[in-house]
């Protein structure tokens, strides 16, 4: 879809170029790379941050339960020629329903902190193009792309954009 609308964007552009030459240098256009605004923005790393202290504890749990459960299995190794045959059989029963539940919390780790993610990174997105749409306006761009693949620095307007997400103070007045 993204490559898709950069197509578009691409075409619309030379477009422009081929109909309106003489007035072609008056095209005022500019770019954001989103990769370097979600890696270097204040809300952006504040983001990131309130995702590692939300998610830390079950990692850290979820890890311990792994050493935990990869020390119950060197034990029935080194147990297993002392066993009974039915022991042997519960204790690796007990191992696999163990690392079963450890897999399935692992995924709903993993799909908690992807949904959260995407809901940070949206707020952040949000905020950003509220700061890329007062640009457009205020300085009277033609067009302002976001993820090309290749701009001159020219047109490369991200660190204004930071600056000015920097410069706004977090939602909720925090």
């Amino acid at each position: 879809m993204k490559t898709l609308v950069l197509r578009f964007l691409s075409a619309a552009l030379m477009a422009v170029a081929i109909v309106a030459p003489a007035h072609a240098d008056e095209l005022k256009i500019g770019y954001v790379s989103l990769d370097r605004l979600m890696r270097e923005s204040n809300p952006a790393k504040a983001a990131a941050a309130k995702l590692e202290a939300e998610f830390s504890k079950r990692d850290r749990d979820i890890n311990d339960a792994q050493a935990k459960l990869k020390a119950a299995a060197d034990k029935l190794d080194k147990d297993a020629p002392t066993l009974s045959e039915a022991e042997r059989a519960r204790r690796q029963r007990e191992l696999v329903d163990a690392d079963r539940d450890l897999q399935r919390k692992r995924r709903d780790l993993q799909d908690d902190l992807n949904q959260r993610r995407n809901e940070e990174m949206a707020s952040v997105i949000e905020r950003a193009n509220r700061v890329i749409q007062q640009i457009f306006e205020s300085e009277h761009y033609d067009l302002i792309v976001q993820d090309a693949v290749k701009a001159g620095p020219r047109v490369d307007i991200t660190d204004k954009v930071i600056r000015l997400i920097n410069a706004q103070p977090a939602p909720g007045g925090k």
